[in-house]
């Protein structure tokens, strides 16, 4: 026999919540809510249900007319999603509180709206009154734009059953419940029934779905990862909200590529889009001040020219600092021990400082050469050529080796106008060693070591 549980069933309109309460929060009628009992089985719905055969047919027989692409309203949106959003697809968007992620949604909700298709915006988080709010601030208000706030799972589900919407965002899954699962809102156990029904219903009505979810205090996504494995498309908004810039990353896409970038400028009337975001992050620089160097990094699929600065200061501490911001800090001490070791450089009484400025955070070894370069400029106090950009992966034994979109990198910089540009390989602008690039930039201050 399966396991039995005690639920709370209203009597006026037939809602069940898992806790007794005074209210009923579906009908709101008061003193209602009467316990019954009701199965409880992990594999609910499965024991004695009768499956119809499914045969395998050809592939090339296999029709897709439900497969259909509309715009998000935003065109960069649209190339980074692949064709933009897709009847029926999911899409699961993340990041940390306050980065965006509802404005951004609530602006496409409007975008879309505003074609005359209908989108349901449900939320946990917030009041409609200040999801209304939102939308007159960016000026999203359509009448085909309907909203629910709600945390229960069953009032979505008949939601989309009544009005068919052809987007669905949901604000966000951890605060959704289902009445059919034990735990709070948030649990995996809930997270998990709440994603598998809300992607059931939305495959079966051809609705695109889009699930707002939270992060962990590491920046990854909370929850089990059947949530990233069952949705077609992983976005995560970035960014300090402290700046005024965001990046949004596709880190998984079946319907297109999943290397994508989009830069957005944080504004008073919502997220607008960079359209070149690759000189973004420089913004007013002064070329005569040492310690900088131009590094073309590529994140995603995109070339972005930043600036790689250091600082190397005298030290008064018995062990000297290390501090790296917008790279991984344990880069920076390997980088400064080859300059030690191959050009016979010597940092022990030295604090090193070094950040990629502009506030954005590079894994992109390629990083490597301009990082160095700003130390030695910082070391020998002599300013780089204004124009001259750099990059280039650093070997442990101080040889350059090339990293991946050369070619674009160095297209995008000849397109800037950027010279003397700086990069592993032979010929005229490449270099093999890091005793190549003192040589190149340093030619007196080596000489003099």
């Amino acid at each position: 026999m399966s396991k039995t549980r005690e639920v709370y069933v209203c009597s006026a309109c037939k809602a069940s919540v898992l806790q007794w309460r005074g209210q009923c929060p579906q009908c709101r009628a008061w003193n209602t809510l009467e316990a019954v009992l009701s199965p409880s089985n992990a594999r609910r719905g499965t024991a004695g249900r009768s499956f119809n055969a499914n045969e395998p047919m050809l592939l090339q027989d296999v029709r897709n007319d439900n497969c259909r692409f509309y715009a998000t309203g935003l065109e960069q949106l649209d190339r980074a999603l692949g064709r933009g959003l897709v009847s029926g697809a999911s899409i699961l968007v993340g990041g940390e509180p306050g980065i965006g992620k509802s404005t951004l949604l609530m602006q496409v909700a409007g975008s879309v709206a505003k074609q005359g298709r209908t989108v349901l915006y449900a939320t946990g988080e917030e009041s409609l009154a200040q999801i209304k709010d939102r939308a007159e601030r960016l000026g999203v208000l359509a009448p085909q734009l309907l909203a629910l706030a709600t945390s229960q799972l069953e009032d979505v589900l008949r939601a989309i059953d009544a009005q068919t919407p052809e987007l669905l965002i949901l604000d966000s899954v951890q605060t959704m419940a289902s009445a059919s699962t034990d735990g709070l809102p948030g649990n995996a156990s809930q997270v998990r029934a709440v994603a598998t029904a809300l992607l059931e219903t939305c495959r079966r009505s051809s609705t695109t779905s889009v699930l707002v979810g939270h992060v962990t205090k590491d920046g990854l996504l909370a929850g089990p990862r059947l949530l990233e494995h069952a949705v077609d498309t992983v976005i995560a908004l970035e960014g300090d909200r402290r700046n005024f810039f965001r990046l949004l990353r596709v880190l998984k896409n079946r319907f297109g590529s999943s290397e994508e970038l989009l830069v957005f400028r944080m504004k008073a009337d919502g997220m607008q889009v960079v359209d070149d975001p690759s000189t973004f992050f420089l913004e007013a620089r002064d070329a005569t001040l040492s310690g900088a160097a131009l590094a073309l990094a590529v994140d995603g699929n995109r070339p972005l020219v930043v600036e790689a600065q250091a600082l190397v200061a005298r030290s008064f501490l018995g062990i000297p600092r290390r501090t790296a911001l917008g790279f991984d800090v344990n880069r920076l001490h390997l980088l400064l021990a080859v300059l030690e070791k191959r050009l016979n450089l010597n940092f022990g009484q030295a604090d090193i400082y070094a950040k990629v400025g502009g506030g954005i955070r590079l894994q992109d070894p390629g990083l490597d050469l301009a990082l160095m370069a700003a130390v030695l400029s910082s070391y020998y106090d002599v300013p780089l050529p204004e124009k001259c950009i750099l990059w280039g992966e650093v070997d442990l034994n101080g040889q350059m080796r090339s990293v991946a979109a050369q070619e674009p990198r160095l297209a995008q910089a000849l397109r800037l106008g950027y010279s003397p540009v700086i990069h592993p390989g032979g010929g005229k602008t490449g270099i093999r060693t890091i005793r190549d690039l003192q040589a190149k930039l340093f030619r007196r201050q080596g000489t003099a070591q």
